[in-house]
């Protein structure tokens, strides 16, 4: 029998050489960028989304960054690495600049701290010092890894290499509070099930599920956006099970865990949430492949919510007669004459 230890190590050695040829392979313009930073006497790593993919083997077009500088400083060392001064402010009051060189765009970011208002999930920033106190603030463990250049040294302080040769996600601080802080990390939680395949740590599950009406302080339009990528994922049953089990559904896509009607004694009606699952599976399996030309290139966003909302008027309109249930007749307008 093979020991579960020996195959996370295993795991975990896979992941730290992919990643390293990853990293030695980024642009030279990148490696340059590091070597102006260190010069200047700042620090400088790559952080978040673009290290977790490299160690997943997966190439990313967003280049992050943060440093020690400050924005001034990270402005002139910008003007000096992109030769002709394309650079550009996105937020110079949160720190962030932006620039490019020969077709390569970078966002660099000062260290920051957050404090946050509990009927907000806008923060107070404030910069930081240190890296690590900068990865603390980030979503989950598996994002909240960096890597400084020039050297190419993988900093990882809560166990994110770990965790993704385990596909699990946890939280680099207590879960209760990373999700109080930000609600919508809970919506980031069930996005990545259903892109990445990944489990929620139990703990983790466990805040989501008692903080899940937090989700209602967050904009409709960042709700909707993580839902669209969550159903364009790999994996959309799973993240849609968890939005119902955990209770986030119910603010977030309520017509989904009414579909969950209650069974008669005499199954005169089928399980209309699992069948409504099983045929957005169906729906997927359609779908040609991205660039064939087929007739429904996948992922298909229309075709996934066509398949996901096909029932949803069955909860409000079914009614049972001489044991059997259909819509009433008062409800349906397409019976009226």
């Amino acid at each position: 029998m093979t020991d579960p230890l020996d195959e996370t190590a295993a795991r975990l050695d896979t992941a730290r050489t992919r990643a390293a040829s990853m990293f030695r392979a980024l642009p030279e313009e990148i490696h340059a960028l590091g070597r102006l930073f260190e010069a200047a006497g700042h620090e400088l790593a790559l952080v978040g989304g673009p290290v977790r993919d490299a160690v997943l083997g997966r190439s990313s077009a967003d280049l992050d960054f943060t440093t020690s500088a400050r924005p001034d400083d990270t402005e002139a060392i910008l003007r000096t690495w992109t030769r002709d001064g394309a650079i550009w402010d996105m937020g110079r009051d949160f720190g962030t600049l932006g620039g490019v060189r020969d077709g390569v765009k970078v966002e660099i970011t000062t260290y920051r701290t957050e404090s946050y208002d509990p009927t907000s999930r806008k923060p107070q920033v404030e910069y930081g010092d240190t890296l690590e106190g900068d990865l603390s603030r980030r979503d989950f463990t598996v994002n909240a890894m960096a890597v400084r250049l020039p050297s190419l040294e993988l900093v990882d302080p809560f166990g994110g290499l770990a965790d993704l040769a385990n596909t699990v996600l946890r939280t680099p601080v207590a879960p209760a509070q990373s999700f109080s802080d930000d609600p919508l990390r809970m919506m980031r939680a069930v996005r990545f099930v259903a892109q990445l395949g990944f489990r929620i740590e139990d703990a983790t599950a466990d805040a989501i599920e008692a903080l899940a009406e937090r989700i209602t302080i967050v904009s409709a339009e960042r709700v909707r956006e993580e839902l669209v990528k969550l159903m364009l994922g790999a994996h959309p049953r799973g993240g849609l099970e968890l939005m119902t089990e955990l209770g986030l559904a119910a603010h977030v896509l309520p017509e989904l865990p009414a579909l969950q009607l209650e069974i008669d004694e005499h199954h005169h009606h089928k399980d209309v949430y699992q069948h409504t699952l099983t045929v957005l599976d169906q729906a997927i399996d359609l779908e040609s492949p991205a660039g064939s030309g087929g007739p429904c290139e996948g992922p298909d966003l229309v075709l996934r919510l066509a398949a996901l909302m096909h029932d949803v008027g069955k909860p409000a309109t079914r009614r049972f007669e001489e044991g059997a249930w259909s819509p009433s007749a008062s409800t349906r307008p397409w019976a009226r004459r």
